[in-house]
């Protein structure tokens, strides 16, 4: 259950398995100081509660930085990330955060503790995880994390070795004396991360991918309504969908219609002969078949078994 977003609305957070390939993520004098910068150990109180922020440290030097080596694949894409918050900093803008060969991102810290994230592609076996600035003051950071993938994950603590979360499953929504398989509607409030990797999916179907009503985000940037039933499908796309931020999604279905509303509007309708779905009785973050699973927060999700009017929807 996650928080982030919300002191008093939680979601529920699905995210693949994913390893964090610092050996210390926390303890940064373990890490190298170059170009004049140092580290000091337990100088804050991390967003975790606990005094086990360190305190990065500038003295002017050029390209002063604070790195780790990490071995990687050529040709993957890697996402760092780390927490950030100014001391005395005197430009906030200019710090760099990225790997080896300047690839990266200037941030800009604040007063507060910030997550930021930078994805690049390795152009090596290694590279070199990095928190830079040219000028001089000092910097707390928090929490750093390297990922083989395309977009950061929650954080993963490490403490002299990798660690590895495994991919979270949601499981028992339901039985078959829930679901219509004639009319219905299937509804989710969620957040798809920004640059996901894979399709991801939330379905009800008959336990496989041949009788289903589901939506489905795919990396070709649509949000498309699917449904099967009797060997037909039937499918809404649509491209307005935004990643990253929460979204209302309906899937609606009865006998001749089918619709897609997003955020109360909507996008798209077909009429339908003899594809409606049978033997629904399964509700699940895939596809059916527990396979493209949903990674990502979900605030709400609901199965309706009858067709919601157009006002409801």
């Amino acid at each position: 259950i996650d928080y982030s977003d919300s002191s008093t609305e939680p979601s529920l957070l699905l995210e693949p398995q994913s390893t964090n390939l610092m050996t210390y993520s926390e303890d940064f004098s373990q890490w190298d100081s170059l170009s004049g910068a140092s580290v000091i150990n337990n100088v804050l109180v991390s967003p975790d509660g606990s005094l086990n922020a360190d305190e990065f440290v500038f003295d002017g030097t050029s390209n002063g930085r604070i790195e780790e080596r990490v071995s990687t694949t050529n040709g993957l894409d890697y996402t760092f990330s780390i927490y950030l918050k100014n001391k005395d900093i005197a430009n906030p803008t200019q710090v760099f955060i990225g790997t080896s060969g300047g690839q990266g991102e200037f941030v800009t810290i604040t007063n507060e503790w910030q997550r930021f994230t930078t994805t690049q592609t390795a152009n090596d076996t290694y590279e070199y995880p990095q928190v830079r600035y040219n000028g001089v003051g000092g910097l707390y950071a928090y929490g750093a994390q390297f990922e083989q993938r395309s977009y950061a994950t929650s954080y993963i603590p490490t403490s002299g070795s990798t660690a590895t979360r495994l991919g979270e499953t949601a499981n028992n929504a339901g039985g078959a004396g829930v679901f219509n398989s004639e009319e219905g509607v299937l509804y989710a409030e969620i957040n798809i991360p920004k640059d996901i990797d894979s399709n991801v999916n939330i379905s009800i179907s008959n336990g496989t991918t041949s009788e289903y009503v589901k939506f489905i985000y795919l990396t070709s940037n649509k949000l498309s309504a699917e449904m099967r039933g009797s060997g037909n499908q039937v499918n809404i796309d649509d491209a307005s969908f935004v990643l990253g931020s929460y979204s209302k999604v309906a899937v609606s279905y009865k006998p001749g219609e089918f619709k897609l509303y997003i955020n109360g509007s909507q996008v798209g309708s077909t009429l339908i002969g003899s594809t409606l779905p049978t033997g629904l009785n399964t509700l699940s973050f895939d596809r059916g078949d527990n396979s493209a699973e949903f990674f990502g927060k979900t605030k709400n999700l609901k199965v309706f078994n009858y067709a919601l009017t157009d006002e409801e929807l």
